[in-house]
């Protein structure tokens, strides 16, 4: 089974910038790369909304419309871990980031295979915020 934890949220100014990342675990001899992974994330009275969703075997990533090339997921395969380098942050984007998990790294390429509900195992997030 995966566990996940996010890291690397805080409080940063408007233009600024911030680096998560998200550490899997699991039993046995673990990889990620028969996973896709990705970053979501959901504001106070919002829904949770697909930032980046990354095929962890080949790296490629899918970026939510909104991203518009401010965020960049990528992940460092000798390490299951999975990062999310965000810049030009505005007050919008505060929200709590999560990563979540599932097998599949193809599903990635679907919008059907990016939404949360289809995602099974999340971490429990990392608050961002973005205020002057």
């Amino acid at each position: 089974q995966v566990q996940l934890v996010e890291s690397g949220g805080g409080l940063v100014q408007p233009g600024g910038s911030l680096r998560l990342s998200c550490v899997a675990s699991g039993t046995g001899h673990f990889t990620l790369d028969y996973y896709a992974i990705s970053w979501f994330r959901q504001a106070p009275g919002k829904e949770r909304e697909a930032v980046s969703c990354i095929n962890f075997s080949n790296g490629r990533t899918y970026p939510g419309d909104f991203v518009q090339g401010r965020f960049t997921a990528s992940r460092d395969s000798t390490k299951n871990t999975v990062y999310l380098e965000m810049i030009g942050l505005k007050p919008e984007d505060t929200a709590v980031y999560y990563c979540a998990a599932e097998p599949g790294p193809d599903r990635c390429r679907v919008p059907s295979g990016r939404t949360a509900s289809t995602f099974g195992t999340w971490g429990p997030g990392t608050q961002v915020t973005v205020s002057s």
